[in-house]
């Protein structure tokens, strides 16, 4: 075995926190030791064993005390050279603790344990050969004086009792050291273990902090615990790092989000199971964090996201089932969040190149047999419309076959006006100059009364939309609202936003129930409709319009406070002109 491996010391290398917090306890322990033996001087005894006179020995024991302070305050206010301060500490112990055993009577004193004091410090602090050397020195010491005084005093005991104080010496040390380096050692693994596990947790933050999609833990109080950048992204600025701790309902932009969670963790709760890759929802989170500007010379095919559309999966853990904990413990919900507006603009992308191919098809295999169609039906109403004509059966069959007509003729111009490029030296003009037109002409066209519709025009800009691509998305967007509106004054409103980012924005608002997030994960697919006379073309082709033209049309869901303390759902249009305002 070798001896300088039992201690971290060996080749004196420089001593870690640890051994500097057990010297100031072996410095403790001395300044005790040294207050101890100068109350035992005080206490008067019938015996004289002492060779030195008691004022000389007090005097010693309080030099001693002095010193142990000394070397308290010397590890305190110089934390270097450990073994020179360790050395030179022991070496005092036994100088001291020496010349009280000589003074007190050689074994016959009863100071001989107070060897094991300095000698178990040093056996802790220093390689284990360098202890054994000390107790040796010790040992010979016991023995020659026990030799001494045999001769002097014809006592052979005491030669024997030194002997076994001796061997104690070395036992001890021994026993000791080993059990200071097996602390020693259990310290040093659980340092390596705790660099490790740093080092891991610092690996995982970087790792989650880098990834693409964004992560959001939830405690089971419904409270943000974590979150990494990508989310904080992602949820629009309206989350951030900073608001950990803060309830995830409370935020009432992501309402959204909160029934989408809600809906996921019951559903998993029914499958008592993870709740599978294909068992996702999607919300969408509009963006009031203040968007970076196109960069000059930038592709106009990319586009900022206003409203990032985000594909939803939770995981729900339980603390207990990791930590493989028997107590009941917390759980966690993790939410991992992807951003799939660019998936869905590559998506209508290519839904729009297989409509323009569509369109060159219908354009010219369908319009000519529709105009036939109705060419002959107009003609046989002509005939059915004379006075003498008695075919009401007749004439409501080709009021039908007129009406299909019509029907096949506007779903072919809607896909016509997708293909349409919008015009791109277009003078700025007021936003509410389009407005105030298109809404004249809905209501006059649709026969709907004027004051149904509230045009708001406090708040103003300019934009450089084409005037025909807004009037056709105004128009679409005023149907719908006529569609699911109340019908009663005001009822549909009009107006202006300017955020303070810069973002300039038209809503268009009605008073009816908002579109549930089922329906509004589809809303703007195109042939998707949730009524019998819709297309499914609409809101499609008035947000490529808007693309089309450097803008954003989407739905936004938000809860408002109403009366009092309540709160109210409701749901809007908006169009985002940030990038064509002026």
């Amino acid at each position: 075995m070798n001896l300088f491996q039992i201690s971290p010391l060996a080749g004196f290398g420089n001593p870690t926190p640890s051994f500097w917090r057990s010297l100031q306890t072996f410095n403790i322990s001395r300044i005790i030791v040294a207050a101890c033996l100068l109350l035992l001087l005080n206490l008067r005894s019938t015996r004289e064993v002492w060779l030195l006179t008691h004022l000389a020995a007090r005097n010693i024991c309080i030099v001693y005390l002095i010193i142990s302070i000394g070397y308290a305050l010397l590890k305190f206010f110089h934390q270097r050279h450990f073994i020179a301060q360790l050395l030179s500490q022991v070496l005092v112990d036994l100088c001291v603790i020496a010349t009280l055993y000589v003074g007190s009577g050689g074994g016959r004193g009863g100071l001989s344990i107070l060897f094991l004091f300095p000698l178990a410090g040093l056996a802790i602090l220093a390689p284990l050969v360098l202890s054994l050397f000390y107790c040796a020195l010790v040992t010979l010491f016991l023995l020659s004086d026990a030799v001494l005084r045999s001769w002097e005093w014809n006592d052979g005991t005491l030669i024997s009792q030194a002997g076994i104080f001796g061997a104690s010496y070395f036992a001890v040390a021994w026993v000791v050291s080993r059990l200071a380096s097996n602390l020693i050692s259990q310290e040093q693994l659980a340092e390596q273990r705790g660099n490790e596990l740093a080092m891991q947790q610092a690996i995982n933050r970087l790792v989650i902090a880098d990834m693409d999609a964004g992560i959001l833990v939830l405690d089971h109080s419904g409270r943000v615990f974590e979150m990494n950048p990508a989310a904080e992204k992602m949820l629009g600025g309206h989350l951030t790092k900073d608001m950990a701790g803060i309830k995830l309902a409370n935020i009432v932009a992501l309402r959204p989000l909160t029934e989408v969670l809600s809906d996921l963790v019951e559903r998993q709760r029914e499958k008592r199971s993870r709740v599978p890759d294909d068992d996702v929802s999607f919300v969408s989170i509009p963006s009031y964090a203040e968007e970076l500007r196109r960069i000059p010379g930038e592709p106009k095919g990319e586009r900022p996201h206003f409203i990032h559309h985000l594909k939803l999966r939770v995981i729900r853990v339980d603390a207990a089932d990791i930590l493989h904990l028997s107590a009941p413990s917390a759980h966690y919900t993790i939410l991992f969040l992807q951003d799939v507006s660019d998936i869905e603009n590559q998506a209508q992308q290519l839904k729009l190149a297989s409509m323009g191919r569509l369109t060159a098809s219908i354009a010219h295999e369908v319009r000519n047999p529709l105009s036939s169609i109705s060419y002959a039906a107009s003609l046989l109403s002509e005939d059915f419309d004379q006075p003498d004509s008695a075919h009401p059966q007749a004439r409501r069959l080709l009021r039908i076959i007129d009406d299909n007509v019509g029907r096949l003729n506007q779903l072919i111009e809607d896909i016509l006006r997708l293909s349409r490029k919008a015009k791109t030296d277009i003078q700025p003009y007021p936003v509410f100059q389009v407005v105030h037109e298109c809404v004249q002409d809905f209501c006059e066209t649709r026969q709907i009364e004027a004051a149904r519709i509230l045009v708001d025009d406090s708040v103003s800009f300019h934009v450089s939309f084409d005037p025909g691509h807004l009037f056709e998305v105004l128009t679409n967007l005023l149907s719908n609202a006529v569609r699911y509106a109340s019908g009663k004054p005001g009822s549909i409103r009009l107006y202006a936003v300017v955020n303070p980012s810069g973002k300039q924005e038209l809503h268009i608002q009605d008073d009816g129930a908002p579109i549930s997030y089922e329906v509004r994960a589809h809303l703007f697919e195109p042939f998707y409709t949730t009524s019998r006379q819709g297309t499914g073309l609409g809101l499609y082709m008035a947000r490529e319009l808007c693309l089309n033209n450097r803008s954003l049309l989407d739905y936004e869901y938000r809860v408002e406070s109403g009366n009092g303390d309540q709160t109210e759902a409701t749901g809007r249009f908006v169009i985002n002109f940030s990038e064509t305002g002026i």
